[in-house]
């Protein structure tokens, strides 16, 4: 398979998917490294389609259909973190991402799209398996997370929650 071929291939397998996928699983369906994976996603990229990485692999952005995008401020200890998500998600949104604001780097998202209580545990039970931080420790706890939400009651809810537990640093 020629590496044009090989990029529509990825590319129409991901826009089959509503989950992330892997590079490893790519590299399998593809009959390519893992490595050569990264290089056609970088490529593809570069043509302007919206592919991301996420913890749990590469996932192409679609159009949101019928969903919202807010942006919400939060502060806690790492203690709070798996709670904070959970609210999200059990509220009925999707953590998209989560943002600090470095004094050197400036701006630092790393993508999360957790959206059920498995993503979480399975982000968790990563972090909790590792010798990492979680971005927020970079900032005394101080964070913001894109969330997307069916409609402004889910975001009522969320909001209301984080603020509940104290987690919420704005308001609506």
């Amino acid at each position: 398979m020629i590496a044009d071929e090989r990029r529509e291939k990825i590319l129409s397998i991901l826009k089959d998917r509503s989950v992330p996928l892997t590079g490893t699983d790519l590299s399998k369906l593809t009959g390519v490294s893992r490595q050569v994976i990264v290089q056609d996603i970088a490529i593809l990229r570069a043509r302007g389609l919206n592919i991301i990485a996420t913890p749990q692999g590469y996932l192409l952005m679609k159009d949101l259909k019928n969903r919202m995008r807010k942006i919400i401020a939060c502060c806690h200890d790492k203690m709070g973190m798996r709670k904070e998500l959970e609210i999200i998600v059990d509220n009925g949104g999707k953590v998209i991402d989560v943002i600090v604001e470095h004094s050197l780097y400036g701006e630092i998202k790393a993508m999360l799209m957790l959206e059920s209580r498995l993503d979480i545990d399975n982000f968790m039970r990563h972090y909790e398996n590792s010798d990492t931080k979680p971005l927020s420790m970079l900032t005394g706890g101080v964070h913001l997370h894109t969330i997307e939400v069916p409609d402004e009651t889910s975001y009522y809810h969320i909001v209301s929650d984080l603020e509940k537990h104290g987690y919420l640093i704005n308001n609506r």
